[in-house]
């Protein structure tokens, strides 16, 4: 009998030839790109790690903290936030170490669960601000920006202050304990200062996360520094961006807007626009204290639905609209690093069709061994040009991988790093789904002459274990001007072990009960007040068996919004969570009160 061996059409054989030269020829032109910015980044960061000594960053990060702190405005636009708002706010809240900073939150009038969480924020800390947009939404995160601003200005108005400098967040956000020290420090040189933004580490198996670690540990350890060495642009990262005022009034000047509502990433945008205007740009490098980066840390999409979804805005705005705005102008820098960003347009679609390719050559190499004879890419393969073609673009690939993996490796570790090339594959994928995407929104929106709208991201807050640990009460009483270090350095030498902190130095008159409680306040992202037991009904502070009331020293105050609100003059643990949640269906949220203010509660209304 004879043997039937399966080939693949003669037309397939010529389809594949007559496309792979010219994806050889980009991939060569693209892998030059890169390895030309990689080899300029990896000198300039090696050179720099042997030339600049730890005792010289050290002396910087000593100046950073102890420059005279300028009044700083924090924007964070929301569209559906409600979920994570308020742990983002209590979260960094009790972990900035900077003290001249108040929080400016935008919400949408027809996103009333958002904007209650935002007022219930204002109402518990006194540098938490609403500002509520003037049109409903979703419309542009630049337009949220816009209407949060004017709120600011008229915040000042009203106050008679100024806000010296201007940060953009996210929902999302973890902001690193350090870094207004950094941009407040910065910005007496620079009139856009970006901190870097890196993921917070997830295990292996999330593939899609562990895509955005890479890309952004790669971003933000070659490509943003490369800019500075090369004399680009610097664009915003959209969050853990600081602007002078000086910089923003000049942003303002043409039109009187900050932030371009019709652009999908208005951080791009405000960071091309700066560099043109020639104010002068920042983007702090990567510095590891105590082994953790000094950056803000967030997740970013889990599924690659999400990720497809968000990366669809941002080469939307990126390569297309900015594009349409800007055209080519600037340069020979500036054209450099635009070609770098909308590059994508076409290599996205490439490398995904450089995939498919790789697998389909596979296949036919194992063919082509089963049947002796070469064909399909092992055929084309003979050619002693096209082996040269492909071993170069081979070899570009490997080098860039290698590169994208130490970046890695220097932010998660070797274990993760070495996972990078597999989900480099998974990226084609997201990348070129999202590409396609992008072109038909965009010819979509133009044909019919309609504006493009925010794309939102679904956010998550990471749990209080995934974040660094809280500051001690001595740091945060230090850092809000109650103490001076020499003085807690000897309360800790002579208080008695069994004593806590807190309580000897009340007790030693070198701070009042209430500066403590507005330190633990800030320590466990809980809000702190004293109640009045004339504005509270007894019914509400009995609605707890008696015996529970006096094991656990708490108090019910309030019922509101589905909540039952209770004092307290401890943080809540788990097991108390647990038993309180037993006797009722409310959902339970904590309030601190001074434990004098608490047993004046007790005898008064119990």
């Amino acid at each position: 009998m004879d043997t039937v061996i399966f080939q693949f059409p003669n037309h397939v054989d010529l389809w594949v030839e007559s496309i792979v030269v010219p994806l050889a020829v980009w991939i060569l032109i693209s892998g030059l790109d890169d390895v030309f910015v990689d080899a300029v980044c990896l000198f300039t960061w090696f050179s720099q790690r042997a030339l600049i000594r730890p005792t010289d960053q050290a002396a910087e990060r000593e100046a950073a903290l102890a420059a005279p702190q300028k009044r700083i405005a924090i924007l964070v636009p929301l569209w559906k936030e409600d979920g994570v708002i308020r742990q983002m706010v209590r979260n960094n809240v009790s972990r900035i170490e900077y003290l001249r900073y108040d929080f400016f939150i935008g919400a949408y009038p027809n996103d009333l669960p958002t904007l209650e969480a935002v007022r219930e924020l204002e109402a518990c800390f006194p540098n938490v601000h609403v500002a509520v947009c003037g049109n409903n939404g979703p419309t542009s995160k630049a337009d949220c920006l816009n209407w949060i601003y004017k709120r600011m200005l008229d915040f000042e108005a009203l106050h008679q202050d100024r806000f010296e400098v201007v940060i953009t967040h996210d929902a999302e956000d973890v902001i690193h304990p350090e870094a207004l020290h950094w941009i407040n420090y910065y910005c007496d040189v620079y009139d856009m200062v970006q901190v870097p933004v890196l993921p917070l580490p997830t295990p292996m198996s999330h593939w899609t996360h562990g895509l955005y670690c890479d890309e952004f540990a790669e971003f933000q350890t070659k490509d943003m520094p490369g800019r500075q060495i090369l004399g680009g642009f610097i664009p915003s990262n959209g969050v853990g961006t600081g602007f002078t005022r000086w910089a923003l009034d000049q942003l303002a000047a043409r039109d009187g807007r900050i932030f371009e509502p019709e652009c999908l990433t208005e951080d791009y945008e405000n960071g091309l626009r700066l560099h043109f205007l020639g104010c002068p740009q920042l983007f702090m490098p990567v510095r590891f204290h105590h082994l953790e980066p000094m950056a803000t840390r967030e997740y970013f999409p889990q599924t690659a639905a999400a990720a497809i979804r968000q990366r669809t805005r941002w080469v939307t705005g990126i390569a297309l609209q900015s594009w349409q705005r800007h055209g080519w102008r600037g340069g020979v820098g500036t054209r450099y690093w635009l070609f770098r960003d909308r590059k994508g347009l076409i290599g996205n679609p490439v490398s995904m069709l450089t995939t498919l390719l790789f697998f389909y050559g596979l296949l036919t190499l194992g063919f082509s061994r089963m049947t002796g004879a070469p064909w399909g890419l092992a055929a084309i393969g003979e050619s002693a040009r096209m082996l040269w073609l492909l071993g170069s673009t081979t070899t570009l690939q490997i080098v860039h991988l290698g590169v994208r993996a130490w970046c890695t490796s220097r932010v998660y570790g070797w274990r993760f790093a070495a996972g990078a090339p597999i989900r480099a594959i998974y990226g084609n994928y997201i990348n070129f789904r999202a590409t396609a995407g992008a072109l038909y929104r965009y010819v979509l929106s133009r044909v019919r002459s309609q504006p493009l709208v925010w794309l939102k991201t679904d956010h998550s807050y990471p749990v209080l274990s995934a974040v660094a640990e809280r500051r001690p009460i001595g740091q945060i009483l230090i850092s809000a001007g109650r103490l001076t270090l020499e003085q807690l350095e000897w309360a800790l030498r002579t208080k008695p072990r069994s004593q806590r902190l807190g309580e000897y130095l009340v007790a030693m008159r070198m701070v009042t009960e209430e500066q403590v409680y507005q330190a633990l306040s800030l320590q466990s992202s809980l809000p702190f007040s004293q109640l009045d037991p004339r504005r509270i009904r007894r019914g509400i502070a009995r609605a707890f068996p008696a015996r529970v009331l006096d094991t656990w020293r708490v108090l019910p105050f309030q019922v509101a919004g589905g909540f039952l609100f209770l004092a307290s003059a401890e943080p809540p643990t788990e097991e108390l969570t647990r038993e309180l949640a037993r006797f009722t269906k409310l959902a339970l949220r904590f309030q601190l009160v001074t434990a004098s203010n608490l047993e004046r509660l007790r005898r008064e209304l119990l």
